[in-house]
């Protein structure tokens, strides 16, 4: 089950990262000065790219804290201890390690896309805490998306419950378990309804069988772009082609429907060049939500605004 088998690697790697800060704080500058960089640069990595939500968001934290007092620790016990030499070849390895995991920590926020036009949107859910699952500025964060449909930009949501989340277990197959499930998903702009679709069943967590073409959906069409909705919960979608919507006005629930392992929203732009072409060929933009761009795996709580 790939959600165990990622939270499993997060783990791993956040315990490998701690025990090498303590392991190069044992030794002196000149002999454990690469492993004491090569364990910060990863533990860097697993604090931004650690799939901590499956567990609760805010292990993250007391993992970065962790982090830093081995961090210190290491450092004033360094000054303590005898010079002795570095192993050239572990040296060695443990430099390119640190290239390799300080460029995944730095294409975390640059991605590969260059600068990218926005589509301005208003966040489309209403209360609570919610938390980006996918999404980002294209590779590495986006890698599930980036090759689907000119998705690159594409973001997958979900909500937060009190421990932080986004389910009350780490898996379950009870849809009603997750806390997006059942949620009112918004108009995040005004627009007129392209395309609405209502009627497939919601899977249950972790079959995804349907496939991406078979999901409840909206897709709004505006003056400069369009937004793709998509995931709703069966025979909850509220409009139809041809409606114009406002911004704020309820559109469906949350669900689980089409190419999905588990209930969450999600939400693509695509600029509209009124030439005729199909939405998802049109140039991908990156959302911005209420004036803000978010990454993989930040959390999101949306301004208090009136909705209809």
């Amino acid at each position: 089950m790939i959600v165990y088998t990622l939270l499993a690697i997060t783990l791993f790697s956040a315990f490998y990262s701690l025990y090498g800060l303590w392991k190069g704080g044992r030794l002196s500058l000149n002999a454990g000065w690469h492993r004491l960089l090569v364990a910060l640069s990863l533990g860097a990595v697993v604090y931004l790219y650690g799939t901590w939500v499956f567990l609760t968001v805010y292990l993250k934290y007391v993992f970065g804290i962790a982090l830093l007092v081995l961090l210190a620790i290491g450092l004033a016990r360094r000054k303590r201890l005898s010079s002795n030499k570095s192993h050239p070849v572990r040296a060695f390895i443990n430099v390119i390690g640190t290239l390799v995991f300080s460029a995944l920590a730095i294409l975390y926020f640059t991605g590969t896309t260059g600068k990218a036009d926005k589509a301005e949107l208003a966040f489309p859910l209403k209360t609570g805490k919610y938390f980006i699952l996918q999404g980002g500025k294209g590779l590495p964060t986006n890698l599930f998306h980036y090759s689907y449909r000119g998705a690159i930009y594409a973001i997958d949501i979900v909500k937060l419950n009190k421990t932080g989340n986004r389910a009350s277990t780490i898996f379950s197959k009870k849809l009603e378990d997750y806390g997006i499930f059942n949620d009112t998903v918004f108009a995040p702009c005004d627009g007129i309804v392209v395309r609405a679709e209502n009627d497939n069943p919601d899977n249950i967590p972790p079959s995804r069988k349907r496939g991406p073409t078979n999901t409840n959906m909206v897709t709004l069409e505006t003056d400069g772009y369009y937004v793709f909705m998509a995931h709703f919960k069966q025979g909850s979608v509220m409009v139809q082609a041809g409606d114009k919507v406002k911004q704020g006005q309820p559109l469906a629930l949350a669900g689980n429907s089409g190419f999905t392992l588990e209930p969450h929203l999600h939400i693509q732009a695509h600029k509209n060049t009124h030439t005729g072409l199909p939405w998802y060929s049109e140039e991908p933009l990156l959302i911005s939500f209420d004036g803000r761009t978010y990454l993989m795996f930040e959390t999101i709580s949306p301004k208090r605004v009136d909705m209809q």
